[in-house]
């Protein structure tokens, strides 16, 4: 005859086992992990496009006026390819910080309504700010770096590792493409809207 104590232990321990299972198929699901979004065969890519990045970070290290958020929400090759800057920087004694990265299409509307109330205008507003159907951030491959000493050495020495500067306006953003390894970055436009 099994004891009704070891019976009810078994039930709580299988009850825990099953709610933090469900709770890790939740987060997985929701994108709260931090694990990268692994693109699906025969998915369309504007999954990748709803996937919201942080919000917040920590504080940055070397300038308490931004925040350092993690690369949640990016692309797999967009990842490693950070950490592989990161690294360099950080052998040359630099501190990145990602200000803003990966946004979700809801995010990233967000952005621009704010920059049209501070601006006055959607045209004046998208000298700033992108619509998401237009945004890197959003595709996952645009990071914001700051301090702006920061920015100014990956502007430098980023395009060895495919991480170049597109924005004249935007000295803090950066974007991604293996192609600019050997391709070298291209020309800046003036600003996100190119004028």
């Amino acid at each position: 005859m099994v004891s009704t104590t070891s019976t009810s232990s078994r039930r709580t321990a299988i009850s825990v086992l099953v709610a933090l299972g469900l709770v890790g198929i939740a987060m997985v699901t929701l994108g709260a992990t931090g694990f990268a979004v692994k693109q699906v065969s025969g998915q369309p890519l504007a999954i990748l496009e709803e996937v919201p990045g942080p919000d917040d970070g920590p504080t940055c290290a070397v300038d308490k006026r931004y925040v350092d958020e993690a690369t949640t929400g990016m692309r797999p090759d967009v990842v490693e390819a950070w950490k592989a800057l990161l690294a360099k920087a950080k052998a040359q004694n630099i501190t990145l910080c990602v200000n803003d990265g990966k946004r979700s299409r809801a995010q990233q509307q967000r952005e621009f309504d704010k920059a049209v109330e501070r601006f006055g205008s959607v045209e004046q507003a998208k000298k700033w700010a992108l619509q998401p159907e237009t945004s890197m951030h959003v595709k996952g491959i645009a990071v914001d770096i700051q301090p702006l000493n920061s920015a100014s050495w990956v502007d430098k020495n980023g395009g060895a590792l495919g991480w170049c500067r597109r924005y004249d306006n935007e000295k803090w953003h950066f974007e991604y493409d293996p192609a600019w390894i050997t391709g070298g970055c291209p020309a800046l436009l003036p600003s996100a809207t190119g004028n």
